[in-house]
């Protein structure tokens, strides 16, 4: 096609593995504004399993108020709506290839939607949920049922912690890691050294209250543990009443002796450390809203892989503004020209 004595290129005749790589760029909001609308061959790529590995809505928070009665918090309803589309549209585009699902600190997911996300995601391997407010007792372990391949999980710090750590023992035969937000104590210790997680290998506790005595069991009680993160958490000794609890500012020799046997034992209890000081000060139960954006989907243990993915979103984004520009054009095409000009760029990036 011509326009204008110059070759235009129409996006519908873009082949598949270039639509794929432009759609990579997209955040789930864009993949799901009706680009699979488009054209068929858009509609295609738009389904492509390299899309759906991570279904990533960190930048989705609920529109909620607090309330002084179970389960303390109410979520309007335009902002469940907003959320139930996008996780309809996300599992109808993924066709059942989503391994890794995240959810912000303050998105309060409810029981069905929960539901039907797991039975949507059958081959989830990931979960980082860090609010249950709304979620019930049924309803997680109806998800957990489905997810027979679940190894890892974010979860909050909940009363009643051997139910699901039972139901994760029963039908997650891989699970390998876990990641406690919030206070940990003795009883989540016990339960999850009761539970039987052979596979049991990484467990971080980050920025959290830990008692030394459910600390001492984790080290002496899961014998499988790999690596274990302790950085920026209060770590407090029980007293006979009506003593308080005493804050610990040094490990302790037999700690350090217990946790040798470990690959990896990260700590930091530096007066001098900002999450250390703002664990203080929240007490070990962190208000992450008060904080940067995304810091609290920070781990140490995973430092190395998210510096290597932060310097490939940064290439990427080097022709992320052009592509977001004409990909609105789609029915007007690229000059010949410009994209020749980026898929040189681009194959020589990726």
């Amino acid at each position: 096609m011509e326009e204008g004595g110059a070759a235009v290129r129409r996006w519908e005749d873009l082949d598949n593995d270039i639509l794929v790589r432009i759609f990579q760029l997209f955040d789930v909001f864009e993949l799901t504004s009706g680009i699979a609308h488009v054209c068929s061959s858009w509609r295609l790529a738009s389904c492509d399993p390299l899309l759906w590995k991570t279904l990533d809505l960190s930048m989705l928070k609920s529109d909620f108020i607090k309330i002084p009665l179970e389960p303390y918090v109410y979520v309007g309803n335009p902002s469940d709506l907003k959320l139930t589309r996008v996780l309809k549209i996300s599992s109808n585009l993924s066709r059942g290839y989503i391994k890794t699902l995240i959810f912000h600190v303050n998105l309060y997911v409810s029981d069905d939607q929960l539901t039907y996300t797991a039975e949507r995601c059958p081959r989830l391997r990931r979960l980082v949920m860090p609010a249950w407010n709304r979620i019930k007792k049924t309803g997680i372990c109806k998800a957990i049922r489905t997810w027979k391949d679940l190894e890892s999980m974010t979860m909050p710090c909940i009363a009643n912690p051997p139910y699901i750590m039972e139901e994760i023992s029963q039908n997650c035969k891989n699970f390998s890691e876990l990641k406690v937000m919030g206070p940990f104590d003795v009883y989540f210790a016990e339960t999850l050294v009761s539970a039987h997680l052979p596979k049991l290998k990484v467990l971080s506790l980050r920025c959290s209250m830990l008692n030394k005595d459910a600390l001492i069991l984790i080290l002496d009680g899961l014998s499988n543990l790999e690596v274990l993160n302790i950085s920026h958490c209060v770590l407090i000794e029980s007293q006979p009443p009506p003593a308080p609890k005493k804050v610990i500012t040094k490990l302790d020799q037999s700690i350090l002796e217990k946790a040798s046997r470990l690959r990896e034992f990260l700590t930091c209890m530096d007066d001098s450390c900002i999450m250390c000081q703002r664990t203080k000060d929240d007490e070990g139960l962190m208000r992450w809203y008060k904080y940067e954006e995304d810091v609290w989907k920070e781990d140490e243990r995973w430092s190395s892989r998210d510096c290597r993915q932060r310097l490939q979103k940064m290439l990427w984004w080097q022709c992320s503004s052009m592509i977001r520009h004409d990909w609105r054009r789609c029915r007007i095409g690229l000059r010949q020209d410009r994209w020749c000009a980026l898929m040189r760029w681009c194959s020589c990036k990726f």
